[in-house]
């Protein structure tokens, strides 16, 4: 196993994360920042009111994007597992 093919994996690896982790961490961002300014505007200073937006909009999101996701980590796996067919 060379040392390219190790940052290659590294590389391919990050960059799964980041595809499958993006949407989620970007609805959150934004739904927090919306509540935030709700909260501003009116106020209120409600910790709930916080976390279940945030909660349900993210699991919004897994549901709708699950088969997409699926998908991804499935082709990745597959990638790795033809590696390592490969390195033998």
């Amino acid at each position: 196993m060379t040392e390219e093919l190790v940052v290659h994996i590294i590389k391919e690896t990050i960059w799964v994360a980041f595809l499958l982790a993006g949407p989620m961490l970007g609805v959150g961002l934004v739904v927090g920042l919306v509540v935030g300014v709700f909260q501003s505007v009116t106020q209120i200073h409600e910790l709930t009111l916080t976390f279940i937006p945030k909660i349900v909009s993210v699991a919004l999101v897994i549901l709708f994007l699950m088969p997409w996701m699926v998908q991804s980590i499935l082709g990745f796996t597959r990638n790795m597992f033809q590696m390592i067919g490969g390195l033998g």
